[in-house]
């Protein structure tokens, strides 16, 4: 059985406030053709299949019309819910759109009833949110690895039972993995990370959720991101998998590189130096993020940048021994700060420098997931045409 591991489409994402769609399209094109060109008996998707829970009209039309596709050249299609994803919607009429090929597993009710394709049983397991999920899976463990764990069981019971090669789909976040900037943050107290161990007796483990691709342990493999989503991504090779699964075991895998209709670059040094620089001529074409070293802000910086990159979307400022920092307060907050770490500095601050105790923070830490999952809920209840006007 030869099947492409990819995931974390992100349909309907921006860049720096510009559209990533003529980019999704190239790479939805080009995984038609991959299909057709490597004979590939099914696709799987671990999840992020869209960029957010109601996903724009324009958006469901480009996934309708890319599934459609992908069935017609001949592979069966997996998808599997991330965390942007909206189960119920991404899940509706699932066990109708299975009949022509089209296997949408979202719901906990599913994890253990595999696909099967030419003798291997595909088990696709949704995102899970441990607080949301727990009970139905049978485990009083709320964090990812304890619902994981108990999914996983329900996974090795039905691999028992058959006897078949088994491939995983799961999107989280296993530890020893390098994450980028372009991710959602699913922490919550420190019960994010997931040990490879987790998946130990799959034959292969098709992960979803971090941008990167990379190994993680054996047969184990995160496909990344097919399009670049941040400047931390400026130096991935973005790809997807072509993995073959003989006699019980992965024979072969192979790395397909994506189609990069923009390339990432970052440009650094004084805006003088940056505008002549010989060296940052392919940046020309390019999605560019300047980072300006002068020992003062320039006047009308990005004016100035976007006649060489007009491409140009987005600009720091890092002065070469300058002891003030010059970046927003909200930059200064984005970058490597978690809500709770933003909140609990906010109370510090209106008490006049009064740390938050151990109590505290824990309170905090509850208030922010609670109103994560209170938003997650709006999301899947609220038609589109309420929220688009404004209702709660």
């Amino acid at each position: 059985m030869r099947f492409v591991h990819t995931s974390d489409w992100h349909l309907g994402r921006g860049f720096h406030g510009a559209g990533l769609r003529d980019a999704q399209e190239a790479y939805l094109d080009h995984l038609v053709e991959l299909v057709r060109s490597e004979s590939v008996d099914a696709v799987l998707v671990s999840g992020d299949v869209y960029d957010r829970a109601l996903p724009a009209p324009d958006t469901v039309a480009l996934l309708s019309e890319a599934l459609t596709r992908l069935v017609d050249a001949g592979a069966q299609v997996v998808l599997s819910s991330g965390n942007h994803d909206s189960a119920i919607r991404l899940g509706f009429a699932a066990s109708l759109l299975e009949r022509s090929g089209l296997h949408i597993r979202s719901a906990v009710a599913d994890i253990g009833r595999p696909v099967l394709v030419d003798g291997v049983a595909i088990q696709p397991i949704p995102y899970l949110e441990p607080s949301q999920v727990a009970a139905a899976l049978g485990t009083d463990d709320r964090t990812h690895a304890g619902v994981l764990r108990a999914a996983m069981a329900r996974v090795a019971a039905d691999t028992a039972a058959r006897g078949l090669p088994t491939v995983v789909m799961a999107h989280a976040f296993v530890t020893g993995a390098a994450p980028s900037d372009s991710e959602r943050d699913i922490t919550a107290g420190g019960v994010s990370g997931v040990h490879p161990s987790v998946f130990a007796g799959a034959t292969y483990a098709a992960l979803g959720h971090l941008h990167r691709p990379q190994q993680v342990g054996e047969g184990m493999h995160y496909s990344g991101s097919p399009v670049a989503m941040s400047f931390s991504e400026a130096g991935h090779t973005k790809s997807s998998l072509v993995v073959t699964v003989e006699g019980g075991a992965v024979r072969s895998m192979e790395t397909v590189p994506a189609p990069v209709d923009r390339p990432l670059a970052v440009v650094r040094g004084t805006l003088e130096d940056v505008l002549v620089d010989p060296r940052h001529t392919a940046a020309e074409s390019a999605w560019v993020r300047a980072v300006l070293t002068d020992a003062t802000r320039p006047a009308g910086a990005m004016d100035r940048l976007r006649r060489r990159f007009p491409h140009c979307v987005d600009l720091a400022f890092e002065p070469l021994g300058a002891p003030v920092d010059v970046r927003t307060y909200a930059a200064r907050l984005r970058q490597s700060r978690s809500e709770i770490d933003v909140c609990c500095d906010f109370l510090a601050h209106v008490r006049g420098g009064h740390l938050p105790d151990a109590a505290e923070r824990a309170l905090v830490t509850e208030a922010v997931e609670a109103t994560r999952l209170e938003q997650a809920d709006v999301d899947d209840r609220v038609p589109v045409a309420d929220r688009a006007s404004g209702a709660a």
